[in-house]
C-alpha cells in the first residue's frame, strides 16, 4: 500500500535511508532538517513498516525564459529484503501521479550508479544534464568575499544560474543548506551533475517553447507508454500550438517521450539529424548543488 509519510513514519524513513545509503547522521540531520517533508515523502507499506520510500522535493527550473516547478526525486530506496518487488516501481508512477496532481510539468534527477540509467529510462526518463567537466566556483570563496553575510553570498551564488535556460534555480533556503552541506564536508570541489529529466506535460512545455520561438512551425507526434495525456499530436506555428490531430505542419516529427525531452530541453541537439537540429535550439541545461 502506498501512502505518503506522516509523523508515525518518518522515524521509519530515516531508518530506512541509514540501511540503505549509509550517510551520517550530520547528514541525514541537515537533509530531513531542510528537505525532508512528510508531504513530500511517499512510502510503501508492508507488514505495518515502510519497507520503501522515495522523496519529491521541489526545486524551480527556467525553461524557455520562464520559471517552471519541478519535482526533484531523492531517496529511492528499498529495505533489502523486500526487494524484487517492484515496490520502487509503484512508488515512481505514484510520484507521476503526485506530479500531474500538482501541475507539475517535469520530473529531474541524479542517478547515483550508471546501472540506474537503464532502470530509470524504463520509466520514461533520458539524459538531460551532463556531467561537468570544470569545476564550479568555490563555495567558500562566495562566502568568505561577502563576510559571512549569507544573504549576499546567495545573491551571488544566485546570480551564476538566475539567467541560464534550462537550470535548476534555488532558493535562500537550498542556499542555506547547501552552505551548511559544504562546511560538513569542509568545502568539496563541485561539478555539474549527470542527471535525468521525464516529462509530465508535455503540452505545458511545448506551449512554452512555441512562445520563445514564435518563428517555429512544425508538427509533432508524441509516444508515451505510462502517461496518456502526453501520447498526442501537436501542431506548432507562430507561437500557438493545437492539439487537433486533423491538422498537420510540415515537417512532422515522431518521438517517444525520452527522445522529446531530449529535443526540446536543447540535449545535444546540435548532433541530431535535420529537422531536429535546426528545430530545436541546442543548450546546455545545468544541475548541481543537490544536497547529493
Amino acid at each position: 500500500m502506498i501512502q505518503f509519510a506522516g509523523d508515525t513514519t518518518e522515524q521509519q524513513v530515516w531508518d530506512m535511508w541509514k540501511t540503505v545509503f549509509g550517510d551520517s547522521d550530520d547528514y541525514m540531520q541537515l537533509y530531513f532538517k531542510y528537505k525532508y517533508r512528510n508531504e513530500n515523502t511517499l512510502i510503501y507499506i508492508e507488514d505495518d513498516k515502510a519497507v520503501s520510500s522515495l522523496q519529491m522535493l521541489s526545486y524551480k527550473f527556467t525553461f524557455c525564459g520562464e520559471v517552471i516547478p519541478v519535482q526533484y526525486l531523492s531517496g529511492v530506496c528499498t529495505l533489502p529484503e523486500y526487494r524484487g518487488k517492484g515496490y520502487a516501481r509503484e512508488l515512481l508512477l505514484k510520484s507521476f501521479e503526485v506530479a500531474i496532481e500538482r501541475g507539475i510539468p517535469l520530473v529531474i534527477l541524479v542517478p547515483q550508479e550508471d546501472w540506474l540509467l537503464s532502470f530509470y529510462t524504463k520509466f520514461g526518463f533520458a539524459l538531460a544534464f551532463d556531467s561537468g567537466a570544470e569545476q564550479l566556483p568555490p563555495l567558500k570563496k562566495i562566502i568568505d568575499d561577502n563576510q559571512v553575510d549569507l544573504y549576499n553570498a546567495y545573491k551571488e551564488f544566485d546570480s551564476l544560474f538566475r539567467n541560464k535556460d534550462m537550470a535548476v534555480q534555488k532558493s535562500f533556503q537550498d542556499f542555506q543548506a547547501i552552505a551548511e552541506e559544504a562546511a560538513l564536508f569542509n568545502y568539496p570541489p563541485k561539478k555539474n551533475l549527470r542527471g535525468m529529466a521525464r516529462i509530465i506535460n508535455s503540452e505545458l512545455l511545448l506551449d512554452l517553447f512555441a512562445a520563445m520561438y514564435c518563428d517555429k512551425a512544425f508538427t509533432v507526434s508524441l509516444k508515451d507508454e505510462i502517461l496518456k495525456n502526453n501520447d498526442s499530436r501537436f501542431t506548432v506555428n507562430q507561437s500557438i500550438i493545437s492539439k487537433d490531430s486533423s491538422i498537420i505542419i510540415q515537417p512532422l516529427l515522431e518521438f517517444d517521450i525520452r527522445d522529446f525531452t531530449q529535443a526540446i530541453m536543447g540535449y545535444h541537439t546540435s548532433e541530431k539529424a535535420a529537422p531536429v537540429n535546426t528545430l530545436f535550439p541546442e543548450k546546455t541545461p545545468v544541475m548541481n548543488y543537490m544536497l547529493e
